[in-house]
C-alpha cells in the first residue's frame, strides 16, 4: 500500500468523523424564545439548517417561530413538527411564522422533510 493511499483514506476518514460530529455531535447554544406581545418569539433562519437550532420556551404559554429561508435546497422547502402535528411550506425569501404552544414541558423535535435538518424545542 503507498503513502498516497493511506494519506487519502486518513483524509476521507477525518472528514467523515467532521460531518458526523458537525450535525450529530456537537453540542448547539439554545436560544431563549423573546416574549413579545404575550407570546414567546423567535427568528430562526434556514440556510443549510436552523440558525437556532435549539430554542427553549416556557411550557404552556404561546409560541410563535418566525422562519426565513435563505437558500434554495431542496431539503429545506418544510418544516414538521410531528408532535403537534403541524408542518409548513418555507418558500425562499418569504417569512412564515408557526404558532404553537407546547403544553407539558419536555423536548420537541423539528425538522425538514426529510429529516436531515434538524432542531429542537425545550419546553420547561
Amino acid at each position: 500500500m503507498s503513502v498516497d493511499i493511506i494519506l487519502v483514506d486518513l483524509a476521507v476518514i477525518v472528514a467523515i468523523a467532521w460531518v458526523a460530529w458537525y450535525f450529530w455531535l456537537s453540542e448547539k447554544e439554545a436560544v431563549r424564545a423573546v416574549a413579545a406581545s404575550g407570546a414567546q418569539e423567535v427568528m430562526i433562519r434556514v440556510k443549510g439548517g436552523y440558525d437556532p437550532d435549539v430554542i427553549v420556551v416556557d411550557s404552556g404559554r404561546p409560541v410563535r417561530l418566525h422562519f426565513d429561508r435563505q437558500e434554495t435546497a431542496s431539503c429545506s422547502e418544510m418544516v414538521v413538527f410531528p408532535d403537534f402535528d403541524v408542518s409548513r411550506r418555507l418558500p425562499e425569501g418569504e417569512l412564515v411564522t408557526i404558532e404553537l404552544t407546547p403544553e407539558t414541558p419536555g423536548e420537541y423535535e423539528f425538522s425538514c422533510q426529510m429529516g436531515m435538518l434538524r432542531g429542537r424545542l425545550i419546553a420547561n
